[in-house]
């Protein structure tokens, strides 16, 4: 089972996160965040992942570093979970639909880290989630798991459908990538190395 799990606190935020690629059954997670809730809820049930994420974080302040760190700890999981990157697909990208918004993802499990993102948001916040933060959790998640990411919303009209068709689309883009293809022989790259 490709699995991995880690504690990460810090003067801002107490972290536990655990994440299983191979058993979807327990997603649970508290962030004290509840749009980000929803969404890391969608990205791991369209994702095929199991996830659990607690998070304690200054959330008198904003909710700027508890979305931040859970991005940082989410990639650095998804990168020790992979583990030697022997035949994954490697590349994923989906459209994701969600009523009149259309959200597009496509990475590559690279060990290069970029993140292009190509959204705007007209809504400043949603509950007490920036939405500015969505381009902060794809950063920190894609540099720490070593992914390549870019990250498109092709059009649409409500904030809460932009975003959620973007973590939707995440999940079934990565969820492609991690699969395990019987006909890849060692490491999907011609260098022989995915670092």
């Amino acid at each position: 089972m490709r699995t991995a799990s880690k504690n990460r606190e810090t003067f801002e935020t107490k972290i536990n996160v655990s994440v299983n690629l191979d058993d979807p059954e327990n997603v649970k997670i508290n962030t004290g965040v509840g749009f980000f809730d929803h969404m890391l809820e969608l990205f791991a049930r369209h994702g095929r992942i199991g996830l659990d994420v607690t998070a304690d974080g200054d959330l008198h302040i904003d909710s700027h570093h508890t979305v931040e760190d859970v991005g940082i700890v989410l990639g650095q999981l998804i990168k020790e979970a992979l583990g030697d990157k022997k035949s994954i697909n490697r590349y994923g990208s989906a459209y994701v639909p969600m009523d009149e918004s259309l959200g597009f993802v496509a990475l590559d499990i690279s060990g290069r880290p970029f993140l292009v993102f190509d959204a705007d948001f007209s809504n400043p916040k949603l509950g007490n989630f920036d939405t500015e933060l969505v381009q902060e959790f794809l950063q920190a998640f894609a540099f720490q798991a070593g992914i390549t990411l870019h990250v498109k919303v092709l059009y649409g009209d409500n904030t809460h459908h932009k975003i959620e068709a973007i973590f939707k689309a995440l999940g079934r883009s990565l969820s492609q990538a991690i699969t395990i293809n019987p006909d890849i022989k060692g490491v999907n790259s011609t260098k022989g190395l995915i670092e």
